[in-house]
């Protein structure tokens, strides 16, 4: 039988097989021999030992389409990165290292703003005019009042997407419009790990249904970049390349150097003021970095 891992917890993976269910299963030991271990994401083949219990054995993770370290799972198709427009207001340093990461996983990323009903048309456009420019898709959305969630569908569908965004944004609120099903799914493996209600400790894998995935990650206040070098940084800015051949110098920091390209491109409103900033800032920091 097939199907896919949604959660893995002390040795145990919870297999989610369409049409019938969620299989507590534990690996072969030739997973281990082979020093592979099972992610979250993987499509596996699964030997059914109690249909009643809904319990099996993995036997086989078919081959994986891509493989991210943070956080770790496999076959993941884009990124739904989750911020709030007001109350709290997004905090644009952490959008971009997010961004930073996703771009650096050459993962393409949906910008998805909640809580549109309390938000001013100035708020909405400012935030579509920064991020549309960067090539990112930007959707605004009310899970609260159900706005703009069939929209968030239509992009899922097919799909398995790593959805994040900092706490107190309504990540949980929008999942729970997407898929009615997500906390009773949760509460069925809380049961049989016999463990509390569900905190988004660790990344999970909502079925959706029609192969369509949401992983569910921790919620985050701060994201660290630190492997980054600060020479390699401009590349995690997509809206730069454009602009990149036309500073005077090669290997430009696109920070103090005269005839920048980039620098001009900021001062004409081409490349968002807000963005740029954030670059400066994040330069500085990883400049900052002893390297041993």
């Amino acid at each position: 039988m097939q199907g896919k891992i949604i959660k893995g917890i002390a040795g145990f993976y919870y297999v989610h097989v369409e049409g019938y269910g969620i299989y507590e299963c534990k690996a072969k030991g030739i997973f281990r021999k082979d020093h592979v271990k099972p992610l979250v994401g993987d499509d596996v083949f699964m030997d059914v030992l109690d249909e009643v219990q809904m319990l099996g054995n993995i036997r086989e993770i078919l081959p994986r389409r891509s493989a991210l370290i943070r956080p770790a799972v496999a076959n993941v198709d884009q990124a739904l990165i989750i911020f709030a427009i007001v109350k709290p207001n997004p905090n644009f340093n952490l959008l971009d290292r997010f961004l930073i990461r996703m771009e650096r996983q050459s993962l393409p990323t949906v910008i998805c703003f909640n809580k549109q009903d309390i938000a001013s048309p100035e708020e909405k456009e400012a935030l579509r005019q920064s991020y549309e420019t960067c090539g990112y898709q930007v959707l605004f959305i009310s899970a609260l009042e159900n706005e703009g969630v069939e929209r968030v569908r239509e992009i899922l569908e097919g799909k398995t997407t790593t959805v994040a965004g900092p706490s107190g944004v309504g990540k949980s609120s929008l999942i729970n419009r997407l898929s009615p099903r997500a906390n009773m799914e949760t509460g069925e493996i809380s049961a049989k790990i016999e463990r509390g209600k569900h905190t988004t400790r660790h990344s999970e894998i909502i079925a959706l249904g029609d192969g369509s995935y949401i992983v569910d990650t921790p919620g985050f206040t701060s994201l660290d970049i630190s492997e980054i070098t600060k020479e390699e940084l401009w590349q995690y800015y997509p809206e730069f390349a454009r602009y990149e051949p036309f500073c005077r110098f090669r290997g430009c920091a696109h920070m103090s150097e005269p005839s920048c390209g980039v620098k001009d491109a900021v001062a004409e409103g081409k490349i968002s003021a807000v963005r740029y900033e954030n670059y400066r800032v994040l330069y500085e920091e990883l400049k900052g970095l002893k390297r041993y």
